[in-house]
């Protein structure tokens, strides 16, 4: 079975993909780790390598793909990656003499795999890429003997630029024309509402918002119920369905408990702070803490949600919520997330001026190198009241963090405004999604 499971994958087509700017860059000796929610696209983004490899000139013989989820594998027996590993070699030699480039897709299942993966780097001349629906995969679920040998690349669904690839739209190298322009601006409206999970793109919306619902309920049974064996289902399915749909908001988990016991769910607030944890290591959520360089201080208060997709977001809302400034927030979060080179904790916090006004994102470090860019995100700014609420907030706040610059994201209004701190910038939302194609302007 195993061999004619490695041999059917080299006489398979490759599908057509559409091109990830996610890009691997492997280290000597260690495993790239490819990790995210389920269907944001981890498989499609190993086939886009095999296939670059390929292209590269790499003898296929030398490339071995299996998905320890495939079905004609259940139950996984003890010792399944040794013969995996062997009956690879017994069909391909060559693959061990000369170079081998291993990729392991959903390996977290199987037992003892972080051992197997240590001894493979030492004792053999290979790549290995294994992917997994678990942040914890380079940490607290991992053997001692595999920490530090994993280098790991987070995937999220879509950006708006792989979701325009994706429909075919041109992505202009510099600043649009009028038609080009109306034609992003309208896709960047269906991108919040639509999202990025790879396989929904093109459904009807009522098929859409089935299947994104079903993928929460994928997560939730497979990533937190099976695997943490938690019993208290409705907690679990509740609790979730109020953090997602509070994305872009700060969330109280004292809150969270009173609320679930308004509908008879009983259920302790350790319990609750547990949960949260599960939804993030499933990367259902994220959370964003204050910015302030006391440890104490961000964690006494309060964190803001954001759901891995805005268009998931919007899938498990009411039917009667439209939440189009909280999708955008969430997207430009994400996108946050995307740019940055590292994911240290507090490298995108929200920050909160000495007056109490709030700043949806600041960039930088909380404890040594300070704030380097503050950004509000703020979906309709024609109201007066509402122009002048943004402004302040970033004004008090360049002058406490001691920027001169800031951004607010909007949807459509273009504009640079001086203030107290300095200059705001207002720029469209999907200008600054693709501004790393020709820099923001």
């Amino acid at each position: 079975m195993l061999e004619q499971l490695i041999a059917g994958f080299r006489e398979r087509s490759l599908p057509e993909l559409t091109p990830r700017t996610i890009r691997f860059s492997p280290v000597k000796k260690m495993a790239s780790v490819i990790i995210g929610m389920r269907r944001s696209g981890k498989t499609c983004l190993l086939f886009q390598e095999i296939r670059r490899l390929i292209d590269s000139g790499v003898d296929p013989g030398h490339i071995l793909y299996l998905n320890f989820e495939d079905d004609r594998l259940q139950p996984l027996e003890s010792g399944i990656l040794d013969r995996v590993l062997e009956a690879f070699f017994r069909i391909n030699p060559g693959a061990r003499s000369g170079k081998s480039y291993l990729f392991f897709d959903e390996i977290q299942i199987v037992d003892g795999w972080s051992r197997f993966a240590r001894r493979v780097l030492d004792t053999e001349e290979t790549n290995l890429y294994i992917t997994g629906s678990s942040a914890r995969m380079l940490s607290t679920e991992v053997a001692t003997e595999f920490r530090g040998r994993g280098y790991s690349v987070e995937v999220l669904p879509f950006s708006f630029s792989e979701a325009l690839l994706h429909r075919g739209i041109q992505i202009p190298q510099s600043t649009p024309g009028p038609r080009l322009r109306s034609k992003l601006e309208a896709a960047f409206d269906e991108y919040l509402r639509i999202g990025g999970f790879p396989d929904v793109q093109f459904l009807e919306e009522s098929q859409r918002i089935q299947v994104l619902q079903d993928y929460v309920e994928l997560v939730l049974l497979r990533d937190i119920i099976e695997r943490h064996e938690v019993r208290n289902m409705h907690a679990v399915r509740y609790f979730s369905l109020a953090l997602l749909q509070s994305s872009g908001t700060l969330v109280s988990v004292n809150k969270q408990a009173n609320y679930l016991k308004t509908l008879g769910i009983a259920v302790g607030k350790d319990t609750l702070y547990s949960l949260l944890d599960f939804f993030i290591d499933a990367f259902l959520l994220f959370t964003v803490p204050k910015f302030h360089r006391s440890l104490r201080v961000r964690e006494s208060n309060p964190r803001k949600i954001y759901a891995v997709d805005p268009g998931l977001a919007f899938a498990v809302m009411p039917a009667v919520a439209s939440n189009l400034g909280a999708r955008l927030e969430t997207a430009v979060y994400l996108e946050l997330r995307r740019r940055l080179p590292t994911r240290r904790e507090g490298m995108i916090s929200y920050y909160v001026t000495e007056a109490g006004h709030e700043v949806d994102f600041v960039v930088g470090d909380t404890v040594h190198g300070g704030a380097t860019e503050l950004i509000q995100v703020c979906a309709d700014i024609s109201g007066q009241e509402v122009l002048n609420r943004e402004l302040r907030a970033l004004s008090e706040a360049m002058v406490e963090l001691g920027l001169t610059e800031s951004l607010i994201i909007t949807n459509r209004f273009r504009e640079s405004i001086p203030v107290e701190g300095g200059i705001v910038s207002f720029v469209p939302a999907w200008n600054w999604m693709l501004c790393n194609n020709w820099g923001r302007r």
